[in-house]
């Protein structure tokens, strides 16, 4: 059984619990930002954050992001999205029209796509060469490596939906007047090759799965558990590095005290 065949909910979940877990998330993430900001803990700088979103149309990375970022700051966290490369884009490196978006230090950042479409989309509907896609594993592995010797904080997430529940969500899309234009004629072929994109997707977790930029699959035929698995994910990996670079996380604990009202 490949990552995709495993990808269940471990429980079932009211909605009810699943909107207080992701409330809780919530509140603990928006502590760890601060804290990575220097707002918490010392003013000492954190390192940057990255979290990066891929998955299948409609598996849910819009909601999932949606209340990844919801509790923050617009200010403190950018949410950067990719489509296929301009013309222009096409003359370079695939890898170079990324660099401007991620985060230095004390940043966040939130990829909608990502430099993983040379291996998914591209490689399975010829966009990029047999000899350009099969590179681009180890050119991959490499650049994400630099980037967290660095000292990025890299999470990556595969929204996985299962057939049935993926085909649902497009009939409904496809029934609903204010969110038709989520689904093109481009959606539907996706799908008929959805036997060559798993493949794709099996090797792509497979070689690009690396201790320090690790792939976490999140099972989103449940919208309620995505939502707060993602952001408790996003938590546990922060709070997990963090502590091993020497941070101070108890930091988080308690939010900054507010600054005393002034006398008139």
């Amino acid at each position: 059984m490949g990552h995709l065949g495993s990808a269940q909910p471990p429980f079932e979940i009211s909605k009810k619990k699943a909107e207080a877990r992701l409330e809780a998330a919530q509140d603990r993430l928006l502590r760890l930002r601060l804290l990575l900001g220097g707002q918490l803990g010392g003013e000492k700088l954190g390192p940057p954050l990255c979290v990066l979103f891929e998955g299948w149309d409609a598996s849910g990375k819009g909601g999932a992001i949606k209340r990844l970022v919801a509790p923050l700051d617009p200010r403190h966290v950018r949410v950067s999205q990719f489509a296929a490369p301009t013309y222009d884009e096409k003359r370079h490196h695939f890898l170079q029209r990324f660099w401007s978006v991620l985060p230095g230090w004390g940043g966040m950042a939130v990829l909608d796509r990502s430099w993983y479409g040379r291996v998914l989309v591209e490689r399975v509907e010829g966009f990029a060469t047999t000899e350009q896609w099969k590179r681009a594993y180890d050119e991959i592995v490499e650049f994400e490596r630099t980037l967290t010797a660095e000292g990025m904080i890299l999470i990556k997430f595969w929204m996985h939906v299962s057939d049935g529940e993926q085909l649902e969500r497009f009939e409904s899309r496809q029934n609903d007047p204010l969110r038709s234009w989520k689904l093109t004629e481009e959606d539907w072929r996706n799908r008929e090759r959805r036997p060559e994109y798993e493949a794709a997707i099996e090797e792509m977790l497979d070689r690009t799965d690396q201790p320090k930029a690790r792939w976490h699959v999140v099972p989103g035929d449940n919208k309620q558990y995505a939502r707060f698995a993602v952001v408790e994910r996003v938590c546990h990996v922060l709070e997990t590095k963090l502590t091993k670079r020497g941070y101070d996380v108890s930091a988080a604990d308690t939010p900054r005290p507010a600054e005393e009202p002034v006398s008139k």
